[in-house]
């Protein structure tokens, strides 16, 4: 059985972690299929928005997996960490927008997913955190650089120093999960975004999210210049005519991502 779940449906892509039984935990061969299936994605022109979810409803992903990381010696340990590092930045990279459907626990490497994801979007009360200081090593997915990023320096270093757990609810308060849902209607949550973000320029939405990421990383005018950049692309676009003739015309445009 693979451990990575891939659906294509109606332009969205569905990635499921496959390990109800181990908590949807992150073993190497997890993390192999993960990189396969981020790395198809990031070329499949077809998918619009990529949807991270975990199997069966107690887990999105306990991080790790611990059992599996006791048999490992410290070159394997460094292996393990640097497949997981590389998958999530592959995932923050991603052209397409993506939701994390936190369906369930999400500690460690698990919200570290969570966090590389353009979106969080969680079931009420799930817990979350990064908590990897209460087993003696720190976020090495990266929780210490995506976090204060999200929720600012101080309050980052406070959860990442205390392993402290905390709700959804609480998450959606800091900056780190834009809502919660019931969990029956999670996914359905997650798709309404989705839907919403489909119904416009495709090429647009790729650029605007390229000219963030890309931006928040660097000094306003450089970040002025990337936006710049990406704003050129948009202009040839058969897209971006398609909207001005919609408008002129009053309906709605139909755009190809062209």
């Amino acid at each position: 059985m693979t451990t990575i779940l891939l659906k294509k449906e109606n332009s969205i892509g569905y990635v499921t972690i496959n390990r109800e039984e181990a908590l949807n935990c992150f073993n190497y061969e997890t993390l192999h299929e993960l990189q396969k299936v981020v790395d198809a994605i990031s070329l499949d022109a077809e998918l619009r928005v990529v949807i991270f979810t975990g199997a069966g409803d107690k887990s999105f992903s306990a991080g790790a997996d611990l059992k599996e990381r006791k048999t490992l010696n410290e070159t394997e340990v460094r292996r393990n960490v640097k497949a997981i590092r590389d998958v999530f930045n592959g995932i923050a990279n991603l052209p397409q927008p993506t939701i994390a459907a936190v369906n369930g626990y999400a500690f460690g490497g698990g919200f570290e997913l969570m966090i590389a994801c353009d979106f969080s979007i969680a079931a009420e009360g799930v817990k979350m955190g990064l908590t990897e200081t209460s087993w003696a090593i720190i976020p090495g997915a990266g929780g210490t650089q995506r976090l204060p990023r999200l929720v600012g320096e101080m309050k980052a270093k406070e959860l990442i120093f205390t392993a402290r757990k905390f709700t959804a609810e609480e998450g959606v308060q800091l900056g780190i999960v834009l809502k919660t849902a019931k969990k029956e209607n999670l996914l359905a949550v997650c798709e309404q975004l989705a839907y919403e973000m489909m119904g416009n320029g495709p090429v647009a939405i790729k650029q605007a999210k390229y000219a963030i990421t890309q931006g928040m990383n660097t000094d306003l005018q450089t970040g002025l210049a990337i936006e710049s950049k990406a704003y050129e692309l948009t202009i040839p676009t058969e897209d971006r005519m398609e909207a001005l003739h919609a408008f002129s015309e009053k309906r709605k445009p139909i755009f190809v991502g062209k």
